[in-house]
This record gives structure tokens, C-alpha cells and sequence, in this order.
């Protein structure tokens, strides 16, 4: 299977690789400076195009990367979730970001679990970690249900240096005690 072909499902989800039509939700998002805060602030249209590119180019690299979040129902583009690790990376990430109107119904939640599943099925991490900085309530309760708690604190690499985050994480042996 390649990875276009990747897609996995919620209850309320769609989960799947990057497709050229969610630029604009994309850039929608990264145009939002509530929905940016936490991640450095608010870029242009062609930095927006930048990261989107990097995050579709990871897929064929590193064999995961930001998933895109659909509304089963509605086909709306609702923000992304999924595995990264880059070089220089603190560890095996799985983070997320939604677009404003997908706050405080569950997405993150719904969309990490499923990726979290994932990466521990396909990708085979013995652990994942999430980085949230330490005034982001909203993630930091993700973490929470998720069953992750702070490992560390820690100042971010490049491209992020200067920024300090909170290290939340697990092993895949604590998740899967936890799964059904």
C-alpha cells in the first residue's frame, strides 16, 4: 500500500494524508493567530505552503507524518494530527492542531488516539511524546486523556530555539494497557 492510500477512521473522522484541496484550510489555520499561539505564531500564505510541503514530503521519507483531519459527515477540513520526528527532534512525537471551529468537541482526542494506534502498529515506537508548552491548558488535557504525563521540560531545538516546552509521553506498553 502506498502511503496516499493510507486513511483511517473514527467515529466522526477521517484521517489521511495531506491532499492538495486542504492548502486552504491549511493556511486558514496558520493565518489564525489564536489557533498559531502556541506554535510560534501566525505565518504567511507561502510559509503556510512551506510547512504544508514539508509535512507531504515527510510521508515519502519517514513513512508517516501529519495526518489531515476530515469531518466524516461534512467532508470540512477540521486541522492535522499525526507522527513526527525529525532530525534533531527530543523523541517520537505525535502532536496536533485544529483548526478554531474543532475546539472543545473531542477531535484532538478522537484524531491522537487513532494515530496513536497507528504509529504503535506500523511505525513500531516503543514510546511517543508530545510537546506542549507549559500555558497550553487545552493540549495539555489532550495529554492527560491520552494517558500521557510530563516527562521533562526541556528548550526546543532549531527551528524552535528559545521556546521552552513541557515533554509529555508514554511508552507503547503503557498505551496498550490502557487500550480496550
Amino acid at each position: 500500500m502506498s502511503w496516499q492510500d493510507i486513511r483511517i477512521e473514527t467515529e466522526r473522522l477521517i484521517l489521511r494524508p495531506p491532499q492538495a484541496d486542504d492548502f486552504a484550510g491549511w493556511s486558514a489555520f496558520f493565518a489564525d493567530p489564536d489557533a498559531t499561539r502556541h506554535m510560534g505564531g501566525p505565518r504567511s500564505e507561502p510559509l503556510a505552503w512551506r510547512h504544508f510541503l514539508m509535512m507531504v514530503g515527510a510521508w515519502s521519507i519517514e513513512a508517516g507524518s501529519a495526518f489531515s483531519l476530515v469531518d466524516k459527515h461534512s467532508g470540512q477540513w477540521l486541522g492535522w494530527t499525526g507522527p513526527w520526528h525529525p532530525v534533531g527532534w527530543p523523541g517520537t512525537e505525535v502532536g496536533w492542531c485544529l483548526a478554531r471551529s474543532a475546539w472543545g468537541q473531542g477531535y484532538a482526542t478522537e484524531a491522537a488516539t487513532a494515530v496513536l494506534d497507528w504509529v504503535f502498529e506500523h511505525l513500531s515506537w516503543d514510546q511517543v511524546i508530545h510537546l506542549i508548552t507549559p500555558d497550553n491548558q487545552a493540549s495539555q488535557a489532550v495529554a492527560r486523556r491520552l494517558g500521557a504525563a510530563v516527562l521533562r521540560r526541556i528548550d526546543m531545538p532549531e527551528p524552535f530555539a528559545g521556546e521552552t516546552v513541557d515533554v509529555w509521553g508514554q511508552s507503547r506498553e503503557a498505551w496498550q494497557r490502557r487500550r480496550p
